[in-house]
């Protein structure tokens, strides 16, 4: 990359905080003399700049506030001023928790021009490249669902909803009265929606049975649900849902200082708004669906279940709702970075991710604009993209925790494409494929070597009946069984619950699959890397492509008078389907695995102190502790509870004795400046 040398950094400080322009008609997307994105936004670009532009850069957004109209560099100003730019600002907003971490990543130095709609995008894309401080650009496009939102969902009411008792033979282990619809926890190959032309085979499942016998999850981790919002307020998903105790609802103030105002169930990052909503027009529930697979509240003794649910007098895992969708409206490319960042920031060590962008081998026919064919290529157009995923995967969990780094999960796509979408198909994701409930690849969900796992999706074309709607009722008025994914909904404002189909709905088994792994290692005091246990899901994932033999006949738009008959050819799926995620063998695979938790390290200030629970760390109970200078820090045991005081700068260790005479070690260091809340 070129350099430049930094000089009258001041210069361009009084006019950086303030700009007027004059509008200008937009130029139409086939003039533009660049090979822009159709669907980029006019106006807005994305610029990296380069590591020697951090002071100019801070001192000018400290000086305005963070609302700035120019960058404080002469060079760049100079573009700036040509293109008429109004706003000039951070993409991610400064969090002081994690702003060394940010740096570390270089996620500081990306910044969000937006200037008039009237000059050529591609003209100002190549003035901005052409400067030797910015090394990487992007255009701002909002990014699309990986389902289709006018879909007519399968939904009943919570009034509505069955209160009879399971009507097949599998002893369910909670009370849920709709859990005998949820074949894809524990199918014992009795659902009545197999036909003779569409099976259903015992055992093809996410492999629930066996693991909630040791675990049904566990409160400390969080799910971040980036897709549109969750109803948190749904009574099945309620009590798990991820508080920031922080912050109240339309207080209008960041309370906790994160850069996020009224955040207190996530954030709705299309509007730019603490307020996340369910009720705007052409709002499908999706988020809420894919919510209660991942843990709606189990043995509550309504509607269904959750793979981390929890359950028998125990909380499940927390879902935090970061809001990329709202009604027909989706946010950027710029804001969908900003949510992966939030959620790593605060806390969750999944991203459930049912989006993304069309597969490479989409078929024009069908109605698809194929997207980005490689790994290389979509870094290339989307490098913002991908630097907030690696910061997830990176920074998201803790050292000291059950996992350092996060699962990034993402659903495959829906394009019947023998490729995975991006960014599902970037090699630190987890790619998620579909299938029907006897093992077979579902007819519409994306396949090939870059899949790593697959998880019933239900496959519609495959059970219905050609000509004839899904949405169908028994005698007795109640919604007949489907070979579909039954969950939480919310439509038109109203809680309830409904059938989806899709790799949308495949990628939540394994979100759940991997929140219940998480909690069940966190109570066996196993601590893994993220690849480590990215690599368990796999090794303990069922081989299934004993199955993919023969053809497979569905019905493309089954609903319709005109459907199509189509035949797949099963063998052609081998090799690209990944494996079926199975929880039990997972559970059980956790205790020779990773390795055990140990007492952090601790780093606090002079004449503050900091709390840790030794029980999240270690199986024994602790005898007693001690601090080797107590002129540095002093430490205290009450119960399970360790209490650290900083006394002076320095360093010393702590030595923490188990009843059995075992010995842990940990460093503490005082230092002035530190976080006073502990940096463990």
């Amino acid at each position: 990359m070129r350099r430049i040398t930094i000089l009258l950094a001041a210069i361009a400080l009084s006019a950086a905080c303030s700009k007027e322009i004059e509008p200008r008609e937009p130029i139409a997307p086939e003039q533009r003399p660049v090979a822009i994105p159709a669907d980029a936004n006019d106006g807005e670009i994305i610029i990296k700049f380069s590591a020697e532009m951090e002071d100019i850069l801070e001192a000018t957004m400290t000086r305005c506030n963070g609302c700035a109209t120019r960058s404080g560099i002469p060079s760049t100003d100079e573009v700036l001023d040509i293109l008429g730019a109004y706003s000039f600002e951070r993409v991610f907003p400064v969090d002081p928790r994690h702003e060394e971490r940010t740096h570390e990543a270089g996620l500081h130095l990306w910044y969000i021009v937006r200037f008039d709609k009237g000059e050529d995008l591609g003209r100002a894309y190549e003035r901005l490249s052409r400067l030797g401080e910015v090394t990487k650009l992007q255009c701002n496009r909002n990014i699309e669902r990986a389902y289709n939102p006018a879909s007519n969902p399968m939904f009943i009411s919570c009034e509505e909803a069955d209160n009879s008792t399971a009507t097949r033979s599998t002893a369910w282990p909670f009370n849920d009265p709709e859990i005998y619809r949820q074949w894809c926890y524990i199918n014992d190959g009795t659902a009545p929606f197999a036909s003779q032309r569409a099976g259903v085979l015992a055992g093809c499942d996410a492999g629930c049975e066996e693991a909630w016998r040791l675990t049904t999850g566990d409160e400390d981790i969080i799910v971040a649900v980036m897709d549109e919002a969750v109803m948190w307020s749904h009574p099945d998903l309620y009590d798990n849902i991820w508080i920031n105790e922080a912050e109240e609802l339309h207080a209008g103030v960041d309370a906790d200082g994160n850069g996020y105002v009224d955040d207190r169930y996530g954030y709705n990052f299309v509007k730019d708004t603490g307020i996340t909503s369910w009720t705007s027009n052409g709002s499908t529930g999706h988020g809420t669906h894919v919510a209660g697979t991942v843990a709606a509240v189990n043995d509550n003794g309504i509607g269904v279940a959750g793979i981390a649910g929890g359950g028998k007098g125990h909380s499940g895992v927390k879902i935090m709702t970061c809001q990329l969708f709202d009604g027909m409206n989706t946010c950027t490319l710029a804001m969908e970075a900003r949510a992966m960042k939030y959620a790593a920031d605060n806390g969750a060590v999944i991203i459930q991710c049912s989006w993304g962008y069309n597969s490479s081998e989409a078929n024009y026919i069908l109605g698809y604009t194929p997207g980005p064919a490689t790994e290389e290529e979509w870094a290339s157009l989307y490098p913002l993209e991908k630097e907030a995923i690696d910061y997830f995967v990176n920074y998201a969990g803790s050292p000291n925790g059950v996992i350092d780094g996060g699962l990034a999960i993402f659903a495959s796509g829906n394009e019947y494409a023998a490729k995975s979408s991006f960014p599902a198909a970037y090699s630190k994701c987890i790619s998620v494929s579909a299938v029907a409930a006897d093992y077979t690849p579902a007819s519409y969900s994306n396949y090939g070597r870059e899949v790593l796992l697959s998880a019933p999706g239900g496959d519609l074309e495959y059970y219905g009946t050609p000509g004839q709607s899904d949405n169908q009722y028994d005698e007795n008025g109640i919604l007949k069984e489907q070979g579909a994914i039954f969950s939480t909904l919310v439509l038109n404002g109203v809680a309830g619950y409904g059938y989806y189909e899709g790799t949308s709905m495949a990628c939540p088994h394994v979100a759940g699959v991997a929140a219940l792994g998480l909690s069940y290692a966190k109570q066996q005091h196993r601590h893994f890397t993220a690849e480590e246990f990215r690599e368990l899901m796999y090794t303990t994932a069922r081989d299934i492509e004993e199955y993919f033999v023969g053809e497979k006949l569905y019905y493309m738009r089954h609903e319709s008078a005109g459907a199509t008959p189509i035949k797949m050819m099963l063998e052609s799926y081998r090799g690209k389907m990944g494996r079926l995620v199975n929880a039990g063998a997972l559970l059980k695979s956790i205790d020779g695995s990773g390795r055990e938790m140990r007492i952090p390290n601790i780093y606090i200030a002079p004449g503050t102190t900091t709390t840790l629970a030794v029980d999240e760390y270690l199986f024994e109970t602790v005898k007693s502790v001690e601090v080797v200078n107590s002129d540095i820090a002093t430490a205290e045991l009450s119960g399970n509870t360790l209490t650290i005081t900083g006394v002076s700068e320095g360093q010393t260790s702590l030595t923490v004795t188990t009843v059995s005479g075992a010995k842990h070690y940990a460093t503490i260091t005082i230092r002035n400046g530190a976080n006073d809340k502990g940096w463990l």
